[in-house]
């Protein structure tokens, strides 16, 4: 079974999620996009969301992982260059790995 770490992108309201699965990723977004995580999510703000960056991880604890990495990021800036920069994105997915 595939699981993966996400990120979305809303060009409404210009800002990304980061996310972790260990299912369908397609079905993920769908799911985001017609709010079925609860009106109170995050996701649920717009429909709008669009594939930004995935990474195929080795497990689901290494989605975690990678998903609590980028988001103690803090910073749309530094998302954008793991989509720009192989180097960016090799280094987090190495080191979030399981040792």
């Amino acid at each position: 079974m595939s699981s993966f770490t996400y990120i979305l992108h809303s060009t409404i309201l210009n800002q990304f999620y980061i996310g972790a699965c260990h299912k369908d990723l397609e079905q993920r977004i769908e799911n985001h996009n017609a709010g079925r995580y609860g009106a109170k999510s995050f996701t649920s703000i717009t429909n709008d969301w669009v594939l930004f960056l995935k990474f195929d991880c080795d497990d689901y604890a290494h989605a975690i992982r990678l998903e609590r990495k980028i988001k103690s990021m803090k910073s749309s800036v530094y998302i954008r260059n793991l989509a720009k920069y192989a180097e960016i994105r090799d280094k987090i997915y190495t080191e979030t790995k399981s040792t």
